[in-house]
């Protein structure tokens, strides 16, 4: 898609951010508890980023989303780092997909000290494919609905004018 000068594009300043630091391992193993302890946000992003359908128009929702994973982070990083550290590492060795279910002892420890510490249980196998109503404060968005330009008159039919004449080879159309 082209960009004009007209078009508002993002400063390096608005997008920069500070970045959650960490691979795919530990991602995948606070993934969960993350997921849980940032629903609404990530529920705000996902409502802006389908309704605007402009990811310029969703910075913020975004950047809270990733503030909210760092302090997600840094919470189990004070609280749970043992446990945590031996989950992942865990997840990392158990195959090139991650299973978790060669984990399951470590992750039930985990679990045990989210719980204890944040104070927030383990979703329930299938808690985010569940539809859940989300309230917000954000104003719908206004759409602009294009319609089309009039079309013209269909021709008048005149029955003293002879039809059309048939094509003399047939139709175009193979059979």
């Amino acid at each position: 898609m082209p960009f004009t000068n007209e078009d508002w594009l993002p400063s390096y300043e608005d997008l920069t951010v500070p970045e959650i630091g960490l691979s795919s391992a530990p991602l995948r193993a606070g993934a969960h508890h993350f997921g849980k302890y940032c629903d609404n946000q990530c529920k705000e992003f996902m409502l802006c980023n389908s309704e605007e359908r402009d990811p310029r128009k969703c910075i913020n929702e975004g950047k809270e989303v990733t503030r909210c994973g760092l302090e997600f982070f840094q919470k189990v990083k004070n609280q749970c780092a043992q446990e945590f550290t031996q989950y992942w590492k865990c997840l990392d060795k158990s195959g090139d997909n991650m299973h978790f279910k060669r984990c399951r002892a470590t992750q039930a420890v985990f679990d045990k000290c989210i719980f204890e510490n944040l104070g927030q249980e383990r979703p329930a196998l299938g808690h985010f494919s569940k539809v859940r109503v989300h309230h917000t404060n954000r104003p719908k968005p206004e759409t602009e609905i294009k319609l089309p330009d009039v079309l013209p008159e269909p021709p008048r039919y005149d029955p003293k004018q002879p039809p059309p004449k048939s094509s003399e080879y047939g139709t175009r159309f193979i059979i």
